[in-house]
């Protein structure tokens, strides 16, 4: 699965520069040019945010304290202009996990956010209405209970579960196929699906007619 960056950065030349090298990397990346935006886009999808401290409506640091104090978890990269001691404790001892101070080296910078990915499997959790994915026992939960899903049906949820928006069949056939589920073809999908209506409620998996599926909370 590709990891997706929420890069929060209101510089539109620098923005551009850092999608394009995470792209390169293999990363998705959401983009955010003010607190507002990046509070909209900070979704189930995001595995790690790169957060510029100068917003033009906020500041950033205010920003992730708020989210920390919302109960978020997942890990936030800093972007400052400033390198006095002050600046970085007050990033830090905001829930920043870590920093770079423009102007940056582009491989350090890719560096320090590998390493803050490598970490954010363990705390990020997907949760949509009253579902969620236990990631260590391969489950889907709904409230408490573990559905009693196969690990083709688990692995189906998951992807649904975690996307915002519209899934393409090849999008899942592909995702099965990598996880090694060799013998999914269009028809045997299919089949898994109108099963998994049965499990999980057919409300809340809706076909996208000659394009793919969508989770729904309602």
């Amino acid at each position: 699965m590709q990891p997706v960056i929420l890069l929060v950065e209101d510089d539109m030349v620098l923005r551009s520069a850092l999608k394009e090298l995470f792209a390169r990397e293999g990363w998705l990346v959401q983009e955010a040019a003010s607190a507002r935006e990046a509070q909209e886009r900070l979704d189930e999808t995001v595995h790690a945010v790169v957060l510029d401290v100068g917003l033009p409506d906020g500041d950033g640091v205010e920003l992730c304290k708020a989210w920390r104090a919302a109960g978020e978890k997942r890990p936030v990269l800093f972007l400052t202009a400033r390198d006095e001691e002050l600046d970085v404790v007050r990033a830090l001892d905001g829930g920043g996990n870590d920093y770079v101070t423009k102007p940056f080296r582009m491989q350090e910078l890719l560096s320090r956010i590998r390493v803050l990915l490598r970490g954010s499997a363990d705390i990020r959790g997907i949760r949509r209405g009253d579902f969620s994915v236990d990631e260590e026992k391969m489950q889907i939960l709904k409230g408490a209970s573990p559905l009693p899903l196969t690990l083709t049906e688990y692995k189906i949820v998951r992807t649904l579960m975690e996307r915002r928006g519209i899934v393409p069949r090849e999008t899942l056939l592909a995702r099965l196929w990598d996880d090694g589920s060799r013998y999914i073809d269009d028809n045997t999908l299919s089949v898994h699906m109108s099963r998994l209506r049965e499990k999980v409620g057919a409300e809340h998996i809706q076909t996208i007619r000659g394009v793919g599926y969508q989770w729904s909370d309602i």
